[in-house]
């Protein structure tokens, strides 16, 4: 008895793949029981095809008319057996592929009901190659060519070396700002990087579960330690603005190229043509930068790139470069995807820029660092270097000079 029973259930489990195959065969021009609320064809069950797929990956939208129109219907009686539910998952999931679906998110903002959309896979495909390689390549590239100019150059020494007198340069308010600046950069840069670069290089060194700790301190440090970048940034703005804007004395510290090349020291004030260049790339990153990094923070209330689409489109900008116009109806992660792209790129350009300005305050001049440091710089030094501010100083505040017996 129990071997006819045996035989009797192999004989079942093995008829089962057949009938599968039998109702889900895609040629098939005969009816699929039980997988659409008519009982239709193959053919208009709305099933993912290979060219949906292709479709998303240059990313285009699905065309199938099928797929995005089946979006309900009356839940279906399995037989003998009590109805399926409400709606099938197959349902659910095209109402939220196709952005019909009736969903209520915690921003109370309606940007926020779309879960699902297409554009995401250029944005990362981009991410993983463009932006790592030129971003990187920047770095490293700014990096070498410091490092030959110090090789050939070397460092700038004070002509005739320090005499004791100092000088004060820079407050403590100043000097503090500059330092959070400073400081709140660098954190956001390694963290930024990364964020970037982890996937890539951190995981196959440190593994999965280092690079994933890493990642979510990154995170933190990022959204938090940005406001101090930007409090100090409004702070540096209002405090030195006045002083670099461009005069005649910059034409003159160009024509000699700031003393840098051969034996010549320009006259400058406080500062010189080569800082301003500094300081306005600085204000204009790091307030696109900033501005950027808002709009990542709330994406929902502060969309950038849309109305900047319709502008550029208004002035005709992409048929300069012989392109199509840009996209102006843009779903809130298509504004999160170009605003992420232009956070990076602007991040990789001023980190570039504060290189420079970091070589030249500490190793490619002598002295030019204790105008940070201690706020104090050596008489000789302000003399070969900002000649104007130093004899303006010593008519008006001759008390912020100090002789070595002081």
């Amino acid at each position: 008895m129990l071997r006819h029973l045996m035989a009797l259930l192999t004989l079942t489990l093995l008829s089962l793949p057949l009938t599968v195959a039998a109702q889900t065969d895609p040629t098939s021009s005969d009816p699929i029981a039980g997988t659409s609320v008519d009982d239709g064809p193959a053919t208009a069950t709305g099933r993912q095809t290979l060219e949906d797929i292709l479709r998303r990956q240059r990313g285009e939208n699905p065309i199938n008319p099928i797929r995005s129109e089946d979006l309900g219907g009356d839940a279906l009686n399995a037989p003998g057996m009590g109805p399926l539910g409400g709606a099938s998952d197959s349902d659910i999931w095209r109402q939220i592929r196709f952005d019909e679906a009736d969903i209520r998110n915690s921003t109370l903002n309606p940007n926020g009901d779309v879960l699902v959309q297409t554009g995401g896979i250029w944005w990362e495909n981009f991410r993983k190659d463009e932006l790592r390689t030129y971003g990187g390549w920047l770095l490293i590239g700014t990096i070498v060519v410091l490092g030959l100019f110090f090789a050939l150059r070397g460092r700038i020494r004070i002509d005739g070396g320090k005499d004791g007198t100092l000088v004060l340069r820079f407050k403590f308010i100043e000097r503090m700002a500059h330092w959070t600046l400073a400081g709140s950069f660098i954190l956001l840069g390694f963290t930024g990087l990364f964020t970037l670069f982890g996937r890539k290089y951190l995981i196959p060194v440190f593994g999965h579960d280092a690079n994933s700790v890493l990642l979510i301190g990154s995170k933190y440090i990022h959204n938090n330690v940005s406001w101090a970048f930007m409090i100090s940034l409004a702070i540096v703005f209002v405090m030195w603005i006045w002083h670099n804007i461009p005069d005649k004395t910059d034409l003159v510290w160009f024509k000699q190229a700031g003393g840098i090349i051969g034996k010549n020291h320009p006259p400058a004030k406080k500062f010189n043509a080569g800082q301003k260049i500094i300081f306005w790339a600085v204000i204009v990153l790091g307030v696109s930068v900033s501005v950027s990094g808002l709009s990542l923070l709330f994406p929902f209330e502060m969309p950038l790139f849309s109305h900047t689409f319709e502008i550029l489109n208004g002035w005709g900008v992409p048929g300069w470069f012989g392109m199509e116009s840009f996209p102006v109806a843009l779903a809130p992660q298509e504004e999160m995807q170009f605003a992420q792209l232009w956070h990076a790129i602007v991040a990789f350009l001023m980190m570039a820029v504060i290189l420079g300005h970091i070589y030249i305050g500490t190793l490619g001049m002598e002295g030019a660092y204790d105008a940070m440091g201690s706020g104090m710089v050596d008489r000789n030094w302000a003399h070969q270097h900002h000649s104007l501010w130093l004899e303006k100083l010593e008519e008006k505040k001759p008390h912020k000079i100090k002789t070595p017996a002081e």
